[in-house]
């Protein structure tokens, strides 16, 4: 019998929507469903599938559509929400729009420590490259200091921070920053890529995805004086992209803290904060993010393997069609049929794997670890 999962928990869920596969809200919905959330989503873009497929319809929201949807709810009185994750904004203004929201909704839970929480995935880039529009980097840290916890990437902390992430020492820095200079309470920061050189640190992460490659995240829960209390979780790395995993691992989280947090008792405080004598590993967002992990490396272990099976059926389908259709055309179309082939076969199969979602496996192997740095002034 699966074990309670969260309390009774109704979330707005602002980001992408995809028609077919599971990105954006439609696997962070799928995901909070699961794990017994009430669910209501408003979409920033609708599109037929992820852009990865190279080929996609659909258009970007604009921000009034936004703003009309939530005074719909506020007029039927369906604006009574717990939580807020908010993803992908195409747009500064998108950006700016889902701001005026968390605050409307942040505004009506000041007599009420705990009673509203916004999770904030400031999506903007990776692997050193922006694909929003810049001006939307300032709208984020204008944002900042209203979200609860914040969910950047390794980039995304960097723009966000103003400090270059190189070592354990500068990750410390970036962080100390957000919680004392934006007054963010809770950090992850996910996609960690530190050089195999990097003094501090055995959690370097290999850029190859080999099979001996690591993916970290590492967290922070401020205390009273916004210091920070750092964990780290490392697991092994899949040699194959997925798109929408910095969704699931956001939509997961909004879950699972939640269920630490009542386990913890800190529902009741602000920010869900837990009081300053908690140890870093110990922290609900360390054994949040445990569960999280867990599950996901369970879900994309297994789309792996359904990717690796859906390459050799395509290689024996073309090894078998060697003499059909020769020429630039010919070649060009099977290069095209191959892409979209194993994009497909590269989707999440999360509905696939209910059972991992609410019992995450081998969860000794995703047990949060302290980080001690030692700050080189040599």
């Amino acid at each position: 019998m699966a074990e309670s999962l969260v309390p009774e928990t109704h979330v707005l869920a602002i980001a992408s929507h995809v028609t077919s596969g599971y990105v954006g809200n439609t696997m962070a919905t799928f995901c909070m469903q699961t794990l017994g959330c009430e669910v209501s989503a408003i979409h920033t873009v609708n599109y037929s599938n992820h852009v990865g497929y190279r080929r996609f319809k659909g258009r970007k929201s604009q921000p009034e559509e936004l703003a009309e949807l939530w005074d719909g709810l506020k007029n039927a009185r369906l604006d009574g929400f717990d939580v807020l994750l908010s993803g992908y904004c195409p747009s500064s203004a998108t950006a700016e729009q889902v701001g005026r929201i968390a605050r409307e909704l942040k505004s009506r839970s000041r007599t009420k420590p705990g009673s509203f929480f916004w999770v904030l995935d400031p999506v903007m880039g990776d692997n050193g490259r922006i694909y929003v529009a810049e001006d939307t980097v300032p709208v984020y840290k204008s944002l900042l200091k209203d979200a609860d916890l914040i969910l950047p990437n390794q980039f995304e902390a960097e723009l966000l921070s103003e400090v270059k992430i190189h070592d354990l020492a500068s990750m410390k820095r970036a962080i100390t920053k957000l919680h004392k200079d934006y007054r963010v309470p809770h950090v992850i920061i996910t996609s960690i890529r530190l050089p195999a050189t990097s003094s501090n640190t055995p959690i370097q992460v290999e850029e190859d995805l080999s099979a001996s490659a690591k993916l970290t995240i590492i967290g922070s829960t401020a205390t009273d004086d916004m210091e920070p209390r750092l964990f780290r979780i490392t697991v092994d790395a899949l040699p194959v992209f997925f798109s929408g995993t910095g969704d699931m691992f956001a939509s997961l989280m909004v879950a699972r803290l939640r269920q630490a947090a009542q386990d913890a008792d800190v529902l009741g405080r602000a920010s869900w904060r837990s009081p300053d004598d908690v140890q870093a590993t110990d922290l609900p967002l360390a054994k949040a993010a445990e569960k999280v992990l867990a599950s996901m490396h369970a879900v994309l272990k297994d789309t792996a393997a359904h990717y690796d099976a859906a390459t050799e059926r395509l290689k024996a389908e073309q090894d078998g069609a060697l003499n059909e259709g020769k020429g630039e055309e010919a070649e060009a179309e099977k290069a095209t049929q191959r892409h979209l082939s194993l994009t497909r076969a590269a989707e999440v199969r999360v509905v696939r794997n209910i059972p991992v979602l609410l019992s995450p496996p081998d969860m000794e192997c995703f047990k949060a670890q302290h980080v001690t740095i030692h700050e080189n002034h040599g």
